[in-house]
């Protein structure tokens, strides 16, 4: 479907019925392969009813309550393919906005990446589809301080470190399968279960799935999540192209909101809704004592 700018767009309500994939309770081996355009869990989910509350309407929603937290930020970028890196124009752009938004002094972006709910390609990965946060406890702070000592080798460390992404729409409202975000004093600290990121070229099948990998314990892995009725979702609703949600993945401070799940789903109360398109970009930021 596409969108008529001169159309009024169909009324975002106050709450929506929606279904969101979570971790069954038997699922034992969980992993997530990447490969370019596509993606495949090894875990078994199922979709669970929740109510996913119109953001919009409540707030203000801030990081250390909530986890997550929704910005003005207008961009020049249109070239987002080139912009995938560490290096980039807009890199450089997500690390003032990190700093702003948490009161950071260092910020170490890491990269991007466009999602669709439309056709994938090598450089295009589908919406990340279940419950989870990114990172685990172990591997954050193992990546949060690799990063570190290789920006810094002879830095004095730092007392606090944020993993996050700082996630965009690049189509118009309504997207068909917005982001939605849980609210992170929702969730126990104890709640969740290790999901390894395995990079392939190829989708493996069969037994291939869940063959051994030596090392496993110590790759990068997401923390992915089993349904509880304690969880509050919240979404915002037709998103423009001026606007960011920043993210929490992890937050070593755990005084406030640490980390903040969240997931694609589809929206299927907007029948105007169109393919979403989004770009999301990775980054730590360090409170140091430099």
């Amino acid at each position: 479907m596409t969108a008529d700018a001169d159309a009024a767009l169909s009324p975002a309500t106050a709450e929506i019925d929606a279904k969101i994939q979570y971790l069954l309770p038997g699922s034992l081996i969980n992993r997530r392969f990447w490969a370019p355009g596509e993606e495949y869990n090894t875990g078994e989910y199922a979709p669970y009813d929740v109510k996913i509350k119109n953001a919009r309407l409540a707030g203000p929603f801030t990081l250390d309550d909530h986890g997550f937290a929704i910005e003005r930020h207008k961009t020049d970028i249109t070239d987002w393919l080139a912009n995938y890196g560490p290096d980039g124009e807009y890199a450089k752009q997500v690390q003032d906005v990190a700093r702003q938004m948490t009161g950071a002094d260092f910020v170490i972006p890491m990269g991007g990446m466009i999602r669709t709910s439309g056709k994938t390609s090598k450089d295009v990965q589908p919406p990340a589809g279940e419950a989870h946060v990114d990172f685990t406890e172990k591997s954050a702070t193992q990546l949060a301080e690799r990063l570190y000592r290789a920006q810094r080798p002879d830095g004095k460390g730092y007392d606090r470190f944020i993993c996050f992404s700082l996630w965009r729409v690049l189509s118009p409202p309504p997207q068909d399968w917005p982001l939605a975000l849980c609210e992170g004093p929702s969730v126990k600290d104890g709640e969740g279960t290790h999901n390894t990121k395995v990079d392939v070229d190829v989708i493996p099948t069969g037994d291939d799935l869940f063959v051994e990998i030596p090392g496993e314990e110590d790759m990068m892995a997401a923390t992915i999540f089993r349904y509880s009725p304690d969880h509050r979702w919240w979404y915002f609703p037709d998103m423009t192209a001026d606007e960011v949600i920043f993210i929490k993945f992890y937050d070593s401070d755990h005084d406030g909101a640490w980390r903040a799940p969240h997931t694609a789903f589809p929206d299927t109360s907007r029948p105007d809704a169109i393919e979403r398109r989004s770009f999301e970009f990775r980054g730590t930021a360090y409170f140091t004592n430099d």
